[in-house]
């Protein structure tokens, strides 16, 4: 660990005016917070906030993020507070600091549910101060080169959410040296014999063709100085990760890869940097479609450079990348290039991005992703989106994710355009509309009134925006035939239970059911969200046609007129589940609770789906469900259990000792339940009893039809 003394000469080198008095008294505030914690390697844990705050002054960040990476977790693991921490340090970092505490109590590998709704928050911390996701950043990398000394199960879950958040995340930021070092330390954990493999062949490759790195370096400044060029020329081979990743993608083994050898070339000038393309063109073929000018149209994070591929030395395929030392600055600091700092004052580089328009664009439409599926597909697509840049009929520049096709162009031109789109042209020619766009081509829209969005479109757009815009758009249009189809329903319940229906019952109805407005109960109701028949008991609970009671040999819908039915054994699903039938030969349909991991072996034979769904009413306790029970081993447990039961007027089928020990039996209960409510309601009695360690809905997937 490195020493207070040598923290400050860090922060020193590129702010000579940084408040030295500052810093000592963060390193001591948090050393003595910390006094006593250890890592899981056994170290003293401040030696973990001080390898951030280092990592941090390799990107000259300034001293308020300098301070919140000492005490970053000084409010989450120690004794302080908010409060105290904002009476000795100020506002400023104090609320970084909380920042930083509430994206490590985030856990973004959870459910897909629970993921969505932390990445949203993620966002929304990014959004207020964009320092807070650095600390958080250079946390994540400290965490992950020390990883070795975590539980191998740890591991794995911070590997996988290394790699499938932050790394794409610090990519998009335009931190690509972060991303690249994230993307290899989660590949070493995730994959540890492809990664080793990969370098075993490179040993290989440089014992058999020597050190292609420095001969293809030197042929470089070899001819940029007969050229009369002054630059920088350095190489690096790929890393691991990126090797493999593209092995995977074009399907190729290691040893037909070419371009795995990387050069950078720095200049002073903007024309310098088109000077040496044209040396490096001159003097080695270009490889056809491997060039892009990031120095003409950059990214959105600020990104600027000069792509291209040539065939080099003994015809092996060498990328070069060409830009400014201003330039180099932005690309290796990303969005973090706005707060860094050169002899005391924030450096004003021009390339230097504006984080609160780059957040922006990043979350743009965000809100509009109302379901967890939507939002998350939006985020992971601009997360890891590289760019084509294609023209509007008069010239504009518009930017795109590889892959995107016109309708993404439309609509990213605007909603209207792309939700009236019916055809494109690109270069002139007429194109279908599921064609991939490419660099510096130009694509003409063309529209027609009463058009609308289709639901293939889904499957053919690349961009988040414009599958957000279809999926309202569908939304909309099914919302529009749903209550319509609502009203029909709502009036016909109306009239069987001898009621008058009208407008006011429709909205005190809502109101009753804490449903927002008339329309969406009217919307509910013909989506089969909801039934008629509950409407009207919520209104007149005391209709006597409200509630039918449902006929346990026909207890679904759907069925045809010859067609028997069956509840599968493996899932058991009751009455209040969603369910899918299945045809089976000399079985009849069979109905699977829709969560039924048989169904997804079944996704390939859709005909034999059944589009299922229980009868409104009150079934009848007939519908067997195994509950899986751990009670204590004390005398009258088991008759109090089945007397628990009997209360809740539900009847035991069966009964299973699974294991016996001396402190508690598992055993199995087989119940017959009216639906998943009675189903809850017995659940939710037996966790309250004290002799119950555990209860749980068991299924057995051996049991399947």
């Amino acid at each position: 660990m490195i020493n207070l003394d040598d923290l400050v000469a860090l922060v020193r080198n590129y702010n000579p005016k940084t408040d030295e008095d500052l810093l000592r008294r963060a390193w001591d505030y948090g050393e003595a917070m910390h006094e006593g914690q250890l890592r899981h390697s056994g170290e003293p844990y401040f030696t973990h906030p001080v390898a951030v705050a280092a990592l941090l002054t390799e990107m000259q960040l300034d001293d308020a993020t300098i301070v919140t990476a000492l005490l970053h977790d000084t409010i989450e693991d120690t004794k302080s507070t908010y409060a105290e921490v904002s009476r000795l340090f100020g506002a400023e970092i104090a609320e970084l600091v909380d920042g930083v505490t509430k994206l490590t109590n985030l856990q973004l590998s959870s459910s897909e549910a629970k993921q969505a709704e932390n990445i949203r928050k993620l966002l929304i911390a990014m959004s207020r101060d964009l320092r807070v996701i650095l600390v958080k950043l250079a946390d994540r990398l400290h965490n992950m080169r020390t990883i070795r000394s975590m539980r191998l199960d740890k591991q794995a879950q911070k590997a996988r959410e290394t790699m499938d958040i932050y790394a794409p995340l610090a990519g998009r930021m335009g931190m690509q040296w972060m991303r690249e070092e994230l993307e290899d330390l989660a590949f070493r954990v995730l994959n540890p014999e492809a990664r080793n493999s990969i370098l075993r062949r490179f040993i290989t490759l440089q014992r058999e063709a020597g050190d292609v790195l420095h001969s293809i370096s030197s042929d470089m400044r070899h001819e940029l100085d007969r050229a009369g060029i002054e630059a920088v020329v350095f190489g690096r081979a790929k890393k691991p990760y990126s090797i493999w990743r593209k092995m995977q993608d074009k399907e190729l083994s290691f040893s037909r890869l070419s371009d795995i050898y990387g050069f950078r070339i720095i200049t002073d000038s903007v024309p310098e940097c088109y000077a040496v393309l044209g040396v490096m063109h001159q003097r080695w073929r270009a490889v056809p479609g491997r060039f892009k000018d990031y120095i003409s149209q950059p990214k959105s994070n600020g990104y600027r450079s000069i792509h291209t591929t040539v065939s080099g030395r003994d015809g092996k395929r060498v990328e070069i990348q060409i830009r400014t030392r201003e330039m180099h600055e932005v690309a290796e600091a990303g969005v973090a290039a706005h707060w860094a700092y050169r002899d005391g004052v924030r450096s004003e580089n021009p390339f230097a991005v504006d984080p609160a328009k780059w957040i922006a664009t990043l979350t743009e439409g965000l809100d509009s992703a109302e379901d967890h599926d939507a939002f998350l597909e939006h985020v992971k697509l601009e997360m890891y989106s590289d760019q084509v840049f294609c023209f509007t009929p008069k010239g504009d520049v518009i930017q795109l994710p590889r892959g995107a096709t016109p309708l993404d162009f439309a609509f990213a031109i605007h909603t209207r355009i792309g939700s009236s789109c019916v055809s494109a042209k690109v270069d002139g020619l007429r194109v279908p509309l599921w064609t991939r766009l490419r660099n510096g081509q130009s694509v003409e829209i063309i529209t027609a009134e009463g058009q609308r969005p289709q639901a293939s479109w889904i499957d053919i757009v690349a961009t988040g925006r414009a599958k957000a815009a279809i999926r309202r758009s569908l939304r909309d249009e099914d919302r529009e035939r749903f209550m319509r189809l609502g009203t029909e329903l709502l009036r016909v319940a109306f009239a069987n239970a001898g009621r008058e229906f009208s407008n006011k019952a429709v909205a005190t109805a809502a109101k009753l059911m804490g449903v927002q407005d008339p329309q969406e109960l009217r919307a509910r109701v013909g989506s089969a969200e909801l039934s008629a028949r509950r409407v009207v008991a919520a209104l007149y609970p005391d209709s006597p046609n409200q509630v039918p009671e449902v006929d346990a040999a026909r207890p679904v819908l759907g069925l045809g007129g010859d067609q028997s039915f069956r509840r599968a054994a493996c899932c058991q699903p009751l009455p209040g589940e969603r369910i899918i039938g299945i045809t089976y030969r000399g079985k009849g349909v069979v109905a699977h609770a829709i969560d039924c991991d048989v169904l997804a072996e079944l996704e390939s034979q859709p005909d034999r789906w059944v589009d299922l769904r229980w009868q409104d009413g009150t079934h009848p306790a007939v519908y067997g469900v195994t509950l899986e029970l751990t009670i204590s081993n004390d005398a009258g447990v088991l008759g109090r259990v089945c007397s628990l039961i009997g209360t809740h007027k539900a009847n035991i089928s069966d009964l299973r000792f699974m294991d016996r020990k001396p402190d508690f039996y598992r055993l199995l209960l087989e119940l017959e339940l009216r639906g998943v409510a009675h189903l809850h309601e017995v659940i939710t009695a037996l966790e309250a009893e004290t002799a119950i360690a555990q209860v749980s809905r068991h299924r057995d997937p051996s049991l399947r039809p």
